[in-house]
């Protein structure tokens, strides 16, 4: 009788240690899920986030791009007004600074008339 105790002891640690291995690899299996799960997340927000990004980057390059037409534009229109004052400064430059001369150097005195 002590044997048949013996095997059944023997057989229920045997149970007690199958039932440990397999929990342990539920355990595995667990904690493989959850860092599988983790990383598939993080990919998911990294993929998000590009997206975001790139739709921003698109935003700002189409918003910018106006911007930036129009800063040419009025760099054109200022060039152009600053050739047209150069040109009449170079055509008329000598003659105004030849009237200014004239009118300082020449000295026309008059005496002013008295009404009494």
């Amino acid at each position: 009788m002590a044997a048949q105790n013996s095997a059944g002891i023997q057989t229920l640690l045997d149970a007690e240690r199958e039932a440990q291995k397999i929990v342990q690899k539920a355990r595995e299996y667990r904690t493989k899920r959850v860092k599988d799960a983790r990383s598939e997340a993080q990919k998911e927000i990294e993929d998000y986030r590009k997206q975001k990004e790139d739709e921003f980057k698109s935003f700002e390059k189409e918003h910018t791009s106006g911007n930036k037409a129009a800063e040419e534009q009025a760099d054109k229109d200022t060039q152009k007004q600053l050739d047209e004052i150069k040109a009449i400064g170079e055509k008329t430059g000598p003659k105004v600074v030849e009237d200014l001369i004239k009118a300082v150097m020449t000295v026309s005195p008059k005496v002013p008339d008295r009404k009494v």
